[in-house]
């Protein structure tokens, strides 16, 4: 029998260890509760008030200021504070209703959400953590925009997170005699890791989710194409004038002298194939139906799901056996970023459950007042569609956020594309583009930080980061608004 890869348990027992056991209490919880076969449905969601929204606030607020009020603490212990948001809602939820209702939103967020999300990001990492891209030449101001520039157009063909683990490092060490850096990870993260998802259903989750429901992938790449080149240009040309003038600031010394001749070289190419693999799987996986259902505990799984989770598995080992350890060496490749985020989304995956389900309710909920807000007369208020959609997104998971605003919008991919097209581009454009306004608001974007950290970047807090992007992103949107709604 062939042995596992070392790397792979390697990462499996750091994401129990350094993460303080959440994961460990979470599996603790389920076991505990197996004797009870049948679970509830779901949450019950018509019953539930904002309280029950409480820990996942509670979440965010940690996840912002324990960074800044108790870094240490927060470095050694965010997994147990994790933790003990997590059973501030699933300890009243279970003795409120029964002990069957907390353990079916936790295999609903483990089965349905962690793992998948995980096992996608583990091969997107693994695979462009393989792929060493190297420059003979200093970094210029030239070579970052080209590199942000490829990266966004990347992004909509392999998704923003294969494009942001590619391009990141190649970013960082062609910069990295520079003193100011901060400002190339944050347009990084607006850029590649959100704006370029928007091009196409492989960019992004939400317009893949839309893909499902019957969204044509020509109708949302020729729809998106222009928001995407007008948003994507702007800030381009923003980012080349702040790097221009701190540039311009840089002491040079004599070990900065720019060569004369530069050239690319990549390494790790059999990565790359195996990176479209990943794409071609998550479509394929996409477009098949009528396979066998299953239900585990009240949560239906499918066919599809155990093979395209298996497939990038299988792709992620062929990585790891391809991949010289040299190689990842010289990219400064560890799993801490993949340990962080996998700490902080199976909190978010599982407090985030009440108040999805109670956006689902739509005017019925307490949400209804500001879903209310976006029918005037029976018709849709596209301006904001785009901006309740954008800014929840920015905050909570940006898939099924766009799938609550599609639905309330009619729910009928064809209605939409041909007799409401604005709004679901509104849905679209919202879902996308602003999950560049926080640290969380899309996966990688928690992942690059903590890549440029690794290469000693100062990168701003949690309301430092909305600092930047409240500034440079809420003028493009509003400019977005008056442009297409």
């Amino acid at each position: 029998m062939t042995p596992v890869n070392p790397s792979v348990v390697q990462f499996a027992f750091s994401l129990l260890k350094q993460g303080n056991r959440i994961l460990q209490l979470i599996f603790l919880f389920i076991v505990s509760l197996l004797p009870f076969p049948v679970l509830a449905a779901g949450l019950p969601a018509h019953e539930l008030s904002l309280w029950w929204c409480f820990p996942f606030i509670g979440l965010l607020l940690s996840i912002a200021l324990c960074p800044i009020l108790i870094p240490k603490t927060w470095h050694s212990h965010s997994g147990k504070i994790i933790g003990v948001w997590c059973a501030a809602f699933l300890i009243p939820l279970s003795c409120y209703y029964n002990v069957s209702a907390g353990l079916s939103i936790t295999i609903h967020a483990l089965l349905q959400e962690y793992i998948p999300f995980m096992l996608l990001l583990l091969a997107l990492y693994t695979l462009s953590g393989g792929i060493l891209i190297q420059h003979n030449g200093n970094g210029s101001v030239k070579l970052n925009v080209l590199i942000l520039a490829a990266g966004t157009l990347l992004a909509g063909i392999m998704g923003t997170t294969g494009a942001a683990m590619l391009f990141i490092r190649p970013l960082l060490r062609a910069n990295a005699q520079r003193r100011y850096r901060t400002h190339l990870v944050v347009f990084f993260i607006f850029l590649v890791a959100n704006i370029g998802g928007g091009l196409t259903p492989l960019g992004d989750p939400p317009l893949f989710l839309g893909f499902l429901k019957g969204v044509g992938f020509q109708w949302t790449f020729v729809h998106m194409l222009l928001p995407v080149i007008i948003n994507t240009l702007i800030l381009l040309f923003i980012f080349f004038c702040i790097d221009y003038y701190l540039w311009q600031r840089e002491i040079i010394t004599n070990d900065k002298v720019q060569n004369s001749i530069s050239s690319w070289s990549i390494q790790g190419k059999a990565n790359l194939l195996l990176l479209f693999a990943v794409t071609g799987v998550i479509l394929v996986s996409g477009l098949c139906k009528n396979l066998p259902v299953w239900n585990i505990y009240g949560i239906e799984t499918n066919l599809v799901a155990w093979i395209r989770d298996g497939l990038l598995l299988i792709i992620t080992l062929c990585s790891l056996k391809l991949t010289p350890a040299q190689l990842r060496r010289q990219n400064d490749f560890n799993w801490a970023p993949m340990v962080e985020v996998g700490k902080l989304f199976i909190g978010i995956f599982i407090t985030i459950a009440p108040v999805m389900a109670i956006l689902q309710l739509g005017l019925s909920g307490s949400f209804g007042i500001l879903i209310n807000l976006i029918e005037q007369n029976g018709e849709p208020v596209n301006t904001l569609y785009f901006w309740l959609s954008g800014l929840l997104s920015g905050f909570l998971d940006n898939a099924p956020t766009y799938l609550v605003f599609f639905n309330l919008a009619g729910g009928d991919a064809a209605l939409l594309m041909q007799h409401l097209p604005s709004t679901l581009m509104a849905v679209s454009m919202g879902s996308v583009f602003m999950g560049a306004l926080s640290y969380i608001g899309n996966a990688p974007n928690l992942m690059v930080k903590s890549i440029a950290e690794q290469h000693r970047i100062t990168m701003p807090s949690f309301f430092g980061y909305m600092g930047w992007s409240v500034t440079l992103l809420i003028p493009v949107f509003l400019l977005d608004t008056l442009l297409f709604f």
